[in-house]
């Protein structure tokens, strides 16, 4: 099978990433082998393949947003498929290793392979169902390969079941972007009916803003992109301004999912009292000192977004069952994962970046 992997980690330009023909991956007992259909391009990825992540594995293949076809279960997975739905939150038996919903995944199922791999279900973080939080969490495409192939694994207790109605392309932004934005939403603590602040608008902001505005939110985004700009104005955004621009009336939560630490403060000020910021990605540049007055007092806040539970991703995944969210994607050959990378870098992607390997690359 082809796989890329961060054999080199460093800027995008220096080509961190090489591409590799190897054996098809064998699971594990507890694990799912699955036929990649499509595999979403998050900018964790590239702050993996740059190096701004330490690494945890090396020579990983990245990418965690996958829709695959179920090929193989591994010999312990039915019984994985048969633990209680009575498990909940898994406190009850201080073990969330397995596939807590009850299903039980066959070959030709579609289903989704997360970010979130892997969590203890004994630590007090996940005995009081903050699993986001376990010391001991492994992701995918970061402790283990993920998406950026034509096969990967994933344990049968962190596979996703997908919402009907969609295309691969379109699944596989949800799974970390659609995902990781809700999270990122249900933090920021905005308010029935309230003002929300958008800060970049790529694969994540974009759904994230369906959301809010389906809940009855007024949303301002602001963004450096024109396309990006163009796309927030269809899909209903209130105001759409500069990325360091001020949004027309004050702001009852924000969230931050430019990895620009500099918005921080002009983010925190646009509040209004009461008000709280989410910066919801993993790596954040430096942020300028604030001063407490302008940017702290009246009782602001500024939260941080730190992966998501299952629970928050089938959340989500329902909200999108009942609510046809608009995926703006743009697809890439598997073949040219290092070029869907570098136009992520340049900010040239509108929507989501979707690798698929069915398609024929460009360089043929």
């Amino acid at each position: 099978m082809r796989a890329w992997r961060v054999t080199r980690p460093g800027p995008i330009t220096s080509g961190p990433l090489t591409k590799h023909d190897e054996p098809v991956p064998r699971p594990a007992g507890d694990e799912l082998l699955v036929r990649v259909l499509a595999c979403g391009v998050c900018r964790t990825d590239l702050h993996v393949a740059e190096g701004d992540l330490p690494v945890h594995r090396p020579a990983v293949v990245p990418g965690h947003e996958v829709v695959g076809e179920v090929v193989e279960a591994g010999a312990e997975t039915d019984m994985v498929g048969k633990m209680s739905t009575a498990v909940g939150s898994g406190a009850e038996t201080g073990r969330l290793t397995g596939n807590t919903t009850g299903e039980r995944f066959r070959p030709g199922d579609r289903v989704g392979v997360p970010w979130l791999r892997h969590t203890c279900g004994t630590c007090r973080h996940c005995a009081r169902g903050a699993e986001n939080l376990c010391p001991d969490s492994r992701y995918t495409g970061w402790d283990a390969d993920g998406g950026y192939a034509d096969y990967a694994t994933v344990p049968a207790g962190y596979a996703l079941s997908l919402p009907s109605g969609y295309s691969d392309d379109e699944l596989a932004p949800l799974l970390c972007a659609g995902i990781i934005g809700y999270r990122a939403l249900r933090r920021a603590a905005l308010p029935e009916g309230g003002r929300l602040g958008v800060y970049g608008f790529g694969g994540s902001a974009h759904l994230t803003t369906q959301v809010a505005l389906a809940e009855g939110a007024r949303v301002h985004v602001m963004t450096r992109g024109v396309k990006a700009a163009e796309l927030a104005t269809e899909l209903g955004a209130d105001s759409v301004q500069e990325a360091s621009g001020t949004p027309p009336e004050p702001l009852d939560a924000a969230i931050l999912f430019a990895p620009a630490g500099e918005l921080v403060p002009a983010a925190l000020a646009a509040l209004d009292r009461g008000g709280t910021l989410a910066v919801a990605g993993i790596h954040l540049t430096g942020i300028p000192p604030l001063d407490y007055r302008t940017h702290l007092f009246q009782e602001r806040q500024l939260r941080s977004v730190t992966a998501n539970t299952r629970d928050d991703a089938r959340a989500f995944l329902r909200f999108a069952g009942r609510h046809r969210l608009r995926v703006s994607t743009t697809p890439y050959p598997l073949d040219e994962a290092d070029c869907a990378l570098a136009d992520l870098a340049a900010g040239s992607v509108v929507g989501a970046a979707v690798l698929r390997p069915d398609l024929r690359s460009r360089r043929e």
